[in-house]
């Protein structure tokens, strides 16, 4: 499994609204609500080969009322 992390920029008002519909699609293993530039941290599974590109066009970007995301690819956990 690779794992990665998407930060969220939410629209104001939507923060928790979009944390449940993460939850709820149960494509995330943790989602932390965070301060800052960005609203939520969502650590993420896929398998090795899954594209992460496509994982979050079809899974995050869809939801309502984000407005931007960051995402982190990691390599090593220590």
């Amino acid at each position: 499994m690779t794992p990665f992390f998407i930060m969220i920029k939410c629209e104001l008002g939507k923060t928790y609204k979009v944390a449940d519909m993460i939850s709820a699609a149960e494509i995330a293993s943790e989602v932390y609500s965070t301060s800052g530039d960005y609203d939520l941290l969502v650590k993420v599974y896929v398998e090795n080969q899954q594209d992460i590109g496509h994982f979050i066009a079809e899974n995050i970007h869809n939801i309502e009322g984000i407005k931007d995301t960051k995402t982190i690819i990691t390599f090593k956990a220590f």
